[in-house]
């Protein structure tokens, strides 16, 4: 009787016993299969060897002897790598297919040992030795094989490989070396295992291995079946859908068509490969892209990982763009783009230099301070042009939450990358030139300081591994160049501060203005309201009227709006057909703009005792400041208005205390405060002022007042005052004189020690003023009060 499985399609025929055939045997040997006496099964032959070997054993009726290799080699089997025991076998059937194979069906017959080997060409000839199987009947074998009947029944139950069909063999069944071998060769065991069974030469040995196997492979059957049972049994919606799609995608592979799926997940791949990710990178990457693989699209944890893995793509990790190094069309770019600002083309030009000669220096960190309008993020981007970078820019006025700068982790629903990471992927590039506008407006609250999470970003020592909260692993900002932009440098935390390079851009010139508004601010109206150059001029002298009569600030804004507002009237007067060409002259700036809106104070022209000028600093630029002083019958009190900071009130008393001190030698009465009072107003009241140098103004204005004596005039003042009458140093002097020049003041009184600043004033500006420097009150206020202009420093 015969049987076939339908895995391996072995056939058995356990009524058919074969005596031992002859001590030499040609063998045949094979890389999967371990062939069991009494066991007939096809065998496939691709070797040329082994097909001449089956072509003579089946012309000659010769037995062949079939063993299995110890582990298959490129270059053929040899005598090493051929196990010592086999199984001699007979040919009952060949085939020889068109696809260059030998088809066979074979019968196992018994058991031999290989004793020596006598031949290799043209195949493979041993002597041998045939393995008596003979055995005594007994309880222990009776009981043996009575278990091993009843294991294999209850495992033909649930096995899913094996035919039901094999039962009623098995049952049959009454030689324990026939239930032995066809039980081993059914089970689904390794190659070794199976080996194992057939070097196995006692028969209750063998029995019991074979028990063992069977009840192991029982063991995980039942196992998987109770699983299946479970899983079944908990599907829920997502897992049932889960089910179909898998059997869909099978029914689609059948038919040929696309997996969706492994489409997708190729492509991600393929983006990975094309980013050139750095090693730590690579490996998160391709960990989250194993665990795209194992996840169900229907899972939300799939579109979690899928959006990660493609920020970790597209992201531009070694891509660079290349820099231009040709220092004078670096120049000639940066003089296009922008009027003056000569510190900072320095600072640049002195970068690309550097660059030429170390290419692998780090980015450099600049901070543009200034007032609003002066030009600061359009250098960035004028930079970016002259190096032949990508520019980006990052706003990060009102920013108050750390993870708009370091991202959220994955944990959170819709989390993103901080604005850092994202602006890098919209740069396409690893070394753009990164504009962080408004660092001085960063707020910080609960959510936490993003001040603070820029540290890591601008400090050189650590952005070469910025570590963002959503990619989780370093990417490398030291190739950037950083400029960040503020009006402010106090607001600007000490930490962050010291990681920058500060370079100031204060307010501009008239003259400067002029120049801007000819070469750059006029060509690009005409071109915003579509106007040709031809159609519209504009004077210089229209031009300084419109500067200085409609304007008064550091920048340019305001200046280009009111250009704008001249554009839009010869516009007008061209699209209406009354003009063909329109010429603005001073005369025709208020029909066009209207009234102007600042007017020349009168206290420059007509001084009055008991007025003074000062300069002050401003977020905005500079600006004059008139201290006022009244005096009246009182009871010696001194009162103080305008707003004024403590520091300021402090620096009025100060003033006060050093002219009651010295009242005979400044021609002023000692007892003036006993019957009187004085305020001290400081006009636009509705600003705040602090700072301690309006002092010089204060005691000068006081002295004007007490003395009846008016202060000199087109004469403005700034510095701080002590008791022991030493004028000592202050800040922002470049905006300060700037805000002087365009107020129309000739002279300028400067403590001493700030004459090096004047060298930042331009020379335009220096030529039209006169500059008075005084170490000590004595000097200032015979200076103040000096009419014909001989004690002068200049």
């Amino acid at each position: 009787m015969a049987l076939s499985n339908a895995d391996s399609e072995i056939l058995v025929t356990p009524d058919r016993e074969e005596s031992p055939g002859p001590r030499v045997l040609a063998i045949l040997p094979h890389s999967d299969v371990v062939l069991f006496p009494r066991i007939i099964m096809p065998l496939v032959l691709w070797e040329e060897r082994s097909q001449t070997l089956a072509d003579e054993a089946m012309l000659q009726d010769k037995l062949m002897g079939v063993v299995a290799s110890r582990e298959e080699q490129p270059a053929g089997f040899g005598p090493d790598n051929l196990f010592q025991v086999g199984t001699a076998a007979a040919i009952l059937k060949m085939r020889k297919p068109e696809d260059g194979s030998v088809r066979l069906l074979i019968q196992g017959l018994y058991r031999f040992r290989i004793e020596n080997w006598i031949g290799q060409d043209p195949y493979l000839v041993a002597q041998i030795t045939p393995i008596s199987e003979d055995y005594e009947p007994d309880l222990e074998t009776e009981a043996l094989v009575a278990n091993v009947k009843g294991l294999f029944l209850r495992m033909l139950e649930v096995s899913p490989y094996l035919p039901a069909e094999l039962g009623s063999l098995i049952r049959e069944l009454g030689d324990p070396r026939v239930l032995a071998d066809i039980t081993a060769g059914s089970l689904n065991i390794s190659k070794e295992e199976k080996q194992g069974l057939l070097e196995t030469f006692e028969v209750k040995e063998r029995l019991h291995k074979v028990l063992g196997l069977i009840n192991r492979e029982l063991e995980v059957l039942e196992l998987g079946k109770k699983i299946q049972s479970q899983v079944k049994g908990e599907m829920d919606k997502a897992q049932k859908d889960y089910y179909l799609r898998e059997h869909i995608k099978v029914l689609q592979k059948e038919l040929g068509e696309t997996d969706e799926r492994l489409r997708e997940i190729e492509e991600i791949q393929f983006k990975l490969e094309e980013a050139q990710l750095p090693p730590h990178a690579k490996k998160e990457a391709d960990r989250e892209l194993d665990r795209l693989k194992r996840t169900p699209p229907t899972s939300p944890d799939h579109q979690v990982i899928r959006n990660y893995l493609e920020w970790m793509a597209e992201l531009p990790w070694n891509t660079a763009t290349e820099d231009n190094l040709d220092l004078a069309q670096a120049q000639q770019i940066l003089d296009e783009d922008h009027y003056d600002l000569e510190k900072v083309k320095k600072r640049i030009l002195e970068y690309l230099a550097v660059r030429k000669l170390k290419p692998d220096m780090k980015g450099p960190i600049l901070c543009f301070v200034g007032p609003p309008g002066t030009g600061k993020t359009s250098l960035g981007r004028s930079i970016a042009r002259a190096l032949g970078r990508k520019f980006v820019r990052l706003s990060l006025g009102g920013v108050r939450d750390e993870a708009e700068i370091r991202g959220h982790r994955r944990t959170y629903v819709g989390a993103l990358p901080g604005r850092i990471i994202q602006s890098m992927r919209r740069a396409g590039s690893n070394n753009p030139v990164f504009i962080l506008d408004e660092v001085d407006k960063i707020g910080a609250d609960f959510r936490g300081d993003p001040a603070s999470a820029l540290l890591e970003v601008l400090d050189p020592e650590q952005n070469f591994s910025f570590s963002d909260h959503y990619l989780d692993v370093g990417f490398d900002l030291s190739k950037v160049m950083f400029i960040t932009t503020a009006n402010l440098l106090d607001p600007i935390p000490p930490p962050l501060r010291d990681r920058m390079e500060v370079l100031e851009l204060p307010g501009y010139t008239e003259e400067e203005k002029l120049g801007i508004a000819f070469s750059y601010l006029l060509p690009r109206q005409l071109e915003a309201h579509g106007i040709g150059a031809e159609q519209l001029e504009v004077t210089p002298e229209a031009m300084r009227g419109v500067i200085a009569d409609y304007t008064r600030e550091a920048g340019l804004r305001n200046l280009e709006r009111e250009i704008a507002g001249l554009c839009r009237a010869a516009a007008r007067e061209v699209a209406a057909g009354n003009k063909t060409q329109v010429t603005v002259k001073p005369e025709d700036l208020t029909p066009y703009l209207g009234p102007p809106r600042f007017f020349r104070e009168a206290a420059l022209d007509h001084p009055q005792p008991g007025v003074a000028v000062g300069l002050a600093w401003t977020p905005t630029g500079g600006d004059i400041l008139f201290i006022e002083v009244l005096r009246m019958p009182g009871k010696g009190r001194l009162q103080l208005t305008g707003q004024l900071g403590e520091v300021m009130k402090e620096s009025a008393n100060a003033a006060l205390s050093y002219i009651r001190a010295r009242a005979p030698f400044l021609g002023i009465e000692e007892d003036f405060f006993d019957n009187a009072d004085l305020h001290i107003h400081v006009p636009a009241g509705a600003i705040p002022k602090d700072g301690p140098s309006a002092g010089l103004a204060l005691l000068v204005a006081l002295v004007s007042l007490l003395s009846n004596r008016p202060v000199k005039k087109g004469l403005a003042m700034t510095g701080e005052i002590t008791l022991r009458g030493h004028v000592l140093p202050v800040g922002g002097i470049k905006n300060k004189v700037l805000a002087a020049h365009r107020a129309g003041i000739k002279e300028v009184l400067l403590p001493a020690k700030n004459g090096v600043d004047l060298e930042e004033i331009p020379p335009s500006v220096r030529q039209e003023m006169q500059f008075s420097l005084v170490e000590d009150m004595d000097q200032a206020l015979k200076i103040a009060f000096s009419q014909s202009g001989k004690d002068k420093e200049e």
